[in-house]
């Protein structure tokens, strides 16, 4: 904060049309601004557009530990670009921590209240910008969805990703030690290769390092427009990292003087756009959710079939986690996402008249910032669109009589994949959890799990416990499983989720029983049970009707808002489809 007072009547100098002044400007005000000096706010700082930045940091994740730090360093840019910063927290759920666990149901709420927190501060204290700071996965779709409410002028600041760990002489992530339980299990892995993994696999702070839903979402946060290029790759405990808050802190004033705001520069282009990189990086399936989600909020028309149109023309060119082996720093040491987006770029794969949050159009941002053509690089994960690693895009959504509104997978292996045989349905992720860990799995087998949807959970768990357990028994590519909750950004091989409509409100999936004939076919896109529409109805029809897990608390109030995962899972009434 400023220490120099100033003049009182220098604050007419502040543009009258700002909503702090309802706070800052008039005699009438003066009980709020000693509110303010009582923090150590003066003058100056009171004549000054007034910036939140949000910072759910927390001791309850490495991705969000270093989370102060972050902001600081973004206060002190929003100071050195004479704004008035203002700092104040939100919640975070650590992912890799809940997963397996009754505590995942808390993961898509908490991005739910990470934007309904951020939206009620900014509101109610009359914030005139924002810089949104995410860590963790649900930060990031969060923090955006609270900017695109209040349509604030804003700028994405992620908190960068962890460096990998060694084991055994090879680079590691949490990804590996989900599946080391598996290999455990199968008798692969020894429990003392084990504990060695877990201590070594995760090396300080950050966001799990490969393109898992984090990394995927920090990539998205610059393909939409809504963080500066090159600022997802830096490493969480490098001090690029610390100089890309500062720089967001300084944007910040300056997209509150533009007035330029959430709504100037989100379209369905600059959505596309995102898509594009999402599929061509391999990222998680769950930026299909909160892309919708996004949109709606935006009020953007975006329909789940557009990842299919877009993967269709948009090849897959980089081969990194969970279907490779090379992270987020990887790709951070040879120019970042711009690298990327200037590939797509280059071959029409991007609308580059889309504005940003800098004022830029996209492709003036990457002319700008000049990253290297992958053609130039000597980088073994990174293939040009002319030669790429698979002809289409990663994401593909699959529909059928079991998943009339979709279902997402992500092809990490074969391009080719077609899947046929008896279900194996579980109620819920513990039974097939312990199915799994059981060496029950065998070559071909089908196994669904519903009942995890976002009403029906509520809160579409992740379960990457299950699927990597599969994996770590050497089963990522021939076993199929299927579910209507979420499979994480860490998920690799034959797993389908988003499955909807989802078994709680009556969805096909909740006719199955076991024995029932699967199909599963990537190149035509198909996901369906080999039962007439008349049985399906009739077993429909005979069920008894679910009881909701939770009647009190948080969970059954976000459980009776959650839209369909078709729609983004959205729960703000403004943005549900009717």
């Amino acid at each position: 904060m400023s220490q120099q007072p100033q003049d009182p009547e220098q604050r007419e100098g502040k543009p009258d049309d700002l909503p702090s002044n309802e706070v800052t400007e008039g005699t009438e005000k003066a009980p709020h601004r000693a509110m303010f000096r009582a923090m150590g706010y003066d003058d100056e700082d009171l004549s000054s557009p007034m910036v939140g930045v949000a910072n759910p940091a927390a001791d309850i994740t490495p991705c969000n530990v270093h989370l102060d730090d972050v902001a600081e360093s973004a206060y002190d840019g929003i100071d050195e670009g004479e704004g008035m910063p203002i700092e104040f927290g939100t919640i975070t759920i650590s992912d890799a921590i809940s997963m397996g666990t009754e505590g995942m149901k808390a993961s898509l709420i908490s991005r739910e209240v990470i934007a309904d927190s951020v939206e009620l501060v900014a509101f109610g204290e009359r914030m005139d910008g924002l810089v949104t700071i995410g860590g963790c996965d649900k930060n990031m779709p969060g923090m955006m969805m609270a900017s695109i409410r209040t349509d604030l002028p804003s700028v994405f600041c992620y908190g960068g990703s962890i460096m990998p760990g060694e084991h055994d002489g090879r680079e590691v992530t949490i990804q590996n030690v989900f599946e080391g339980v598996g290999a455990v299990a199968d008798g692969d892995m020894t429990e003392d290769e084990l504990d060695d993994l877990e201590r070594n696999a995760c090396p300080g702070a950050g966001s799990c390092g490969g393109m898992f839903t984090a990394n995927t979402m920090a990539s998205i946060s610059e393909a939409l427009g809504f963080a500066p290029l090159g600022s997802a790759s830096p490493p969480a405990e490098d001090e690029s990292r610390y100089e890309v808050a500062r720089e967001a802190g300084e944007l910040a004033v300056e997209v509150v003087q533009e007035r330029r705001k959430p709504s100037d520069f989100l379209t369905r282009e600059s959505f596309e756009n995102a898509i594009a990189l999402q599929v061509a990086v391999g990222g998680s399936t769950n930026a299909v959710l909160h892309l919708l989600a996004m949109a709606a909020e935006a009020g953007v028309e975006l329909d789940i079939e557009d990842f299919n149109r877009i993967s269709a023309r948009t090849p897959k060119i980089a081969d990194l986690q969970p279907g490779g082996e090379k992270v987020m720093n990887d790709l951070h040491e040879v120019g970042g996402v711009p690298v990327v987006l200037r590939e797509l770029l280059d071959a029409d794969l991007l609308h580059g008249d889309a504005l940003t949050v800098t004022g830029e159009t996209m492709a003036d941002a990457i002319e700008a910032y000049d990253p290297p053509a992958i053609s130039d690089l000597d980088a073994d994960f990174l293939e040009t669109v002319d030669d790429p690693i698979h002809e289409r895009g990663a994401i593909r959504i699959l529909t059928g009589n079991l998943a009339p509104g979709g279902a997402v997978i992500k092809i990490t292996g074969e391009d080719h994949l077609h899947h046929e045989g008896p279900v194996r349905i579980f109620e819920d992720e513990e039974n097939a959890m312990a199915y799994v860990q059981e060496g029950n799995v065998e070559s071909g087998d089908v196994i669904g799990i519903r009942n995890e949807g976002p009403q029906g959970g509520p809160g579409m768990r992740e379960m990457l416990g299950v699927t990597s357990a599969v994996a770590g028994q050497g089963h990522a590519e021939d076993v199929a499983l299927f579910t209507d909750g979420r499979f994480s950004g860490a998920t690799r091989g034959f797993s389908i989720g988003h499955v909807a409509p989802e078994a709680y409100v009556g969805g096909p999936i909740a006719a199955l029983e076991d024995g029932d004939t699967i199909t599963i076919d990537i190149d035509d896109l198909e996901l369906s049970v080999d039962l007439t529409d008349e049985e399906i109805e009739r077993r429909l029809d005979e069920r008894d009707l679910p009881e909701p897990n939770y009647t009190n608390g948080v969970l059954a109030k976000y459980g009776q808002m959650f839209d369909s995962a078709a729609n983004g899972a959205v729960t703000n009434p403004g943005a549900k489809q009717d």
